[in-house]
């Protein structure tokens, strides 16, 4: 039976009751107007604008689908799934809730308050990630590439690469899910490269959840690598990663490049165990000599000795012989027990600089590789990847890496010499993208209306000069 859903004409919005304070009576009803609570959404907007990253994105894709039946481009369709990424609207179902949104709206190029042209539901962007073939995901992953090449000005004169694989779980029939015995479940196990010094992200491949083999890890170098070289040819570059990197065939990929040097971890074997075995009697000796004195009240307890040395190694598949440092660590046993030997060790194709230096500086640097993947992992939601075909995955993790490098620019744009410039995204999202805004749809113009008592008023300010310089012209204002 058909029912007339149309409220009747003396209709009163429904009430939310509160608590009385300060003797009045609190109500609460939805009459309000057009009010968003993403202001985030134009942020994003005025980065990408400063970048073109949606351009590259969307010209890397191949629309195969029928004009006839096109109602939302492919730039808009990669606009809006990347901004909800980015302002903590992770999963594609989001935007059934996020398509009439004034702001999102705006931010993708569409006049906020026609109500007849919302964005694109959820079924639009699962069919777009299983339509997605092989060359989009290469083409996707080669335009974060070429996004980070673009946003240095000038060619540098040298860069480091941290290369590393993280977990992300499965639950689930996913295709390539395999189990993993070190994370112990089901997984994938992508590759992130960042750049170390300013934190961009060069690209993302999702892998299945199994041990990377040396030639896989330098056929992706190798592709990487040829993109920077095309416009970098003069560049040192210095890739950076733990053990399961050391492989000859990337070792070698980085010999021949001519101007390219790797720092890698090395597991332990019996031979790096017979050259470390010198050094180590020597920690332990300091061990010994320093609880000693410690005992007698004659020196602070230490929590470990750690002596550094070198030397020339060649496994047997190695091109060739490569120096080898050694942090030879001795740490202190627990009352009844015996000091525990923690050898460590990283081979490298570097000469200059000290064995101490080129461990606790160089290569513990990398550490913060991890930190960046928090982001694009915990803040991000990149392991959003419950799509049975792999290929789909693929897709959202890149993404899901297009949002993190909107907030990377972010910060490196529009939020520099400001209390946020090294802000993590969830950081940024709470403090400056979950803002209501009154959104007022004019003949010629837009105009958006913040809290008289926004706390971050003067940010705001601040970020809209670094990413909207005037130059003589005018720009979309936001008022409070």
């Amino acid at each position: 039976m058909l029912t007339d859903s149309r409220p009747p004409a003396n209709f009163t919005p429904e009430q939310l009751r509160f608590p009385s304070s300060a003797g009045f009576t609190v109500r609460a009803d939805f009459s309000g107007g057009e009010v968003s609570s993403d202001f985030g959404a134009m942020l994003l907007a005025g980065v990408d604008k400063r970048i073109g990253l949606l351009d590259r994105l969307s010209d890397a894709v191949v629309d195969s689908r029928h004009p006839s039946y096109i109602t939302h481009s492919m730039r808009d369709l990669l606009t809006q799934r990347v901004f909800q990424i980015a302002s903590g609207y992770e999963d594609g179902n989001d935007a059934n809730s996020l398509r009439r949104d004034p702001l999102f709206k705006l931010a993708a190029g569409r006049a906020p308050l026609d109500a007849d042209n919302p964005l694109a539901s959820g079924a639009t962007f699962s069919r777009l990630e299983g339509a997605l073939r092989r060359r989009d995901i290469y083409c996707l992953a080669r335009a974060l590439v070429l996004q980070f090449i673009a946003a240095y000005s000038t060619t540098p004169t040298s860069i480091t690469l941290d290369l590393d694989h993280t977990d992300d779980a499965t639950y689930g029939q996913q295709e390539l899910s395999l189990y993993c015995h070190h994370y112990g479940h089901h997984c994938y196990l992508p590759l992130l490269i960042f750049e170390a010094n300013s934190g961009a992200l060069l690209t993302a491949v999702l892998r299945p959840g199994k041990r990377p083999y040396g030639a896989e890890n330098a056929m992706i170098m190798k592709r990487v690598l040829g993109l920077l070289r095309q416009h970098w040819p003069d560049t040192h570059i210095l890739l950076r990663g733990d053990s399961h990197f050391s492989s000859p065939e990337l070792m070698s990929l980085i010999i021949a490049d001519g101007n390219a040097d790797f720092l890698f971890g090395l597991g332990r074997n019996p031979v790096l165990t017979r050259n470390a075995e010198g050094l180590m009697r020597n920690a332990r000796g300091h061990l010994a000599l320093r609880q000693s004195l410690a005992d007698q009240g004659l020196a602070p307890a230490v929590a470990a000795v750690r002596l550094f040395g070198e030397f020339d190694y060649a496994a047997r598949s190695w091109p060739q012989a490569f120096r080898v440092v050694l942090k030879a660590e001795v740490l202190p046993g627990s009352p009844g027990l015996p000091a525990k030997d923690n050898p460590r060790f990283v081979v490298t194709s570097l000469h200059r600089p000290t064995p101490s230096t080129l461990y606790q500086q160089d290569y513990c640097a990398r550490a913060q590789a991890e930190n960046l993947i928090k982001q694009v992992k915990i803040d991000l939601k990149s392991d959003r990847t419950s799509a049975s075909s792999f290929l789909a995955n693929f897709a959202r993790l890149l993404l899901t890496a297009s949002a993190y490098v909107l907030h990377q620019q972010l910060r490196v744009i529009g939020l520099k010499n400001t209390s946020l410039a090294t802000a993590q995204p969830k950081t940024v999202i709470l403090s400056l993208f979950r803002i209501a805004a009154r959104v007022r749809q004019y003949k010629d113009r837009v105009l958006l209306k913040l809290s008289s008592a926004c706390p971050v008023k003067e940010l705001l300010a601040q970020i809209c000069r670094n990413l909207h310089p005037m130059n003589g012209r005018r720009v979309m204002s936001a008022s409070p």
